[in-house]
């Protein structure tokens, strides 16, 4: 949960600062309006959260974010299909899957 609320406040960081020099490497359309902003400002906040769970070590957060970050691409891979994004989409999915399978596989060995 710490590397993932760090990624997290990372990721958040460059989508509000630079979002289309990422969004450049991931071969994705450059986007003008403020939406990539605001998803910026939610990772962040989500990454507040995490890296606050991880401190106070409230575990039942950790549980339920292994079912929100493993839906995630889900979602992705939907919207892929529906046309409504580059493939690459995918690949923010596939990290948000192995790092709720890291977390479940470290809640399972703690017990």
């Amino acid at each position: 949960m710490l590397v993932f609320g760090i990624y997290l406040a990372g990721l958040g960081a460059v989508l509000i600062l630079v979002p289309n020099v990422l969004l450049g490497v991931f071969g994705m359309p450059p986007a003008n309006e403020v939406w990539i902003r605001v998803v910026g400002v939610l990772a962040s906040i989500i990454a507040f959260y995490y890296l606050l769970a991880v401190r106070q070590n409230v575990r039942p957060i950790f549980q339920w974010s292994v079912y929100a970050r493993a839906s995630v691409v889900v979602f992705f891979t939907a919207f892929v299909v529906a046309g409504f994004a580059p493939p690459m989409l995918i690949l923010f999915g596939v990290v948000d899957l192995l790092a709720a399978g890291w977390t479940q596989w470290a809640l399972m060995t703690e017990r």
